[in-house]
């Protein structure tokens, strides 16, 4: 090889380099996405530089310089009982106890936004986008890891405050305010009438009350708004649900046997008012046989089977009885 081509590969080469790098200090984001850049050249400070909002085109952002990526479109976070829906990203399993100790599961959906004001989201990066939060496989993630390092900030930073928020509210009323049946567990024959329903929208509205002021105090800032929860319904644990099941079937059983009773009482009052009419049936037929000798004759007569002609007691010559 001439040296002449040397020194053209060598141009071409040191070019590609150059395009290299003067590509990559381009960045550009999603439509559902916002960016917080940081400085990151050999001279730099790793300060925010600048903040993209979503679907910007390619910009120019600096040499080696970072994109921390951050959800730019409402949030939805499932609350559950069902452990298998638990496991899943987004969806979480939360119980906590009532005012009279039992522990309930909530169904639920929590919606909520981030707040993209640039110097909110600024403020955000710093104090939450330069530390790393446990994952789901114990890896440590950046808020901005996607969706898992998301989850996995929100499960350690907001989590318990929403958790904290539930217990508050659920805590002020006893299970059988919020399930009607609960009130077996305490030997009640039947439930109190329902107002499950009232007190289920009376929760929700609690936790909407006050779940954003809280999230933000916790946060240090308004970082995270737009919060609205859904509250589904109340679940049992499998325990306590075997047991009302198991108090239901005893009070129906208690039931069935009382009504059995009942029911033998007045059978046996009908048979005793029965007997009492037919005894005062026979008390006034007698006394009618004593008015009237020959009735008592004219009875028996009357009784005789059909086809007996000759009715004769104590008389051979007998007595017609056909009629003939």
């Amino acid at each position: 090889m001439t040296r002449l081509s040397i020194g053209v590969l060598i141009a071409a080469l040191t070019g590609l380099t150059a395009l290299i790098t003067y590509a990559t200090g381009f960045t550009h984001t999603d439509a559902g996405v916002v960016a917080v850049i940081r400085d990151g050249g050999p001279l730099d400070e790793s300060g925010i530089r600048q903040v993209l909002n979503p679907a910007t085109g390619p910009t120019w952002t600096g040499f080696w310089s970072t994109a921390h990526t951050y959800p730019a479109q409402q949030r939805i976070y499932t609350i559950t009982s069902d452990a298998k829906r638990a496991t899943t990203l987004g969806v979480d399993e939360v119980i906590v106890p009532t005012g009279d100790g039992v522990n309930v599961g909530v169904e639920g959906t929590l919606y909520f936004t981030l707040n993209l004001d640039h110097e909110t989201l600024k403020a955000f990066d710093d104090r939450y986008g330069t530390r790393t939060y446990i994952g789901e496989d114990d890896d440590m993630l950046y808020a901005w890891d996607g969706d898992e390092g998301w989850s996995a900030f929100f499960g350690q930073a907001v989590r318990p405050v929403i958790y904290n928020t539930l217990r508050v509210q659920l805590g002020a009323l006893r299970c059988q305010e919020l399930v009607p049946t609960c009130a077996f567990l305490n030997g009640a024959d039947t439930p109190e009438p329902s107002t499950g329903l009232a007190n289920l929208a009376r929760v929700q509205s609690g936790v909407n009350a006050s779940l954003e002021r809280e999230i933000q105090a916790m946060l240090g800032g308004p970082y995270l708004t737009g919060f609205r929860f859904n509250l589904v319904r109340i679940t049992l644990p499998g325990e306590v649900q075997q047991s009302i099941t198991t108090a239901q079937g005893a009070q129906a059983g208690i039931r069935e046997a009382e009504a059995k009773a009942e029911q033998a009482e007045i059978d046996g009052r009908a048979l005793v008012s029965s007997a009492e009419a037919e005894a005062e049936a026979n008390r006034a037929r007698q006394k009618g046989y004593q008015a009237c000798p020959a009735c008592v004759e004219i009875d028996k007569i009357r009784a005789l089977p059909d086809g007996i002609t000759v009715y004769a007691p104590g008389n051979p010559d007998g007595v017609d009885a056909s009629g003939k």
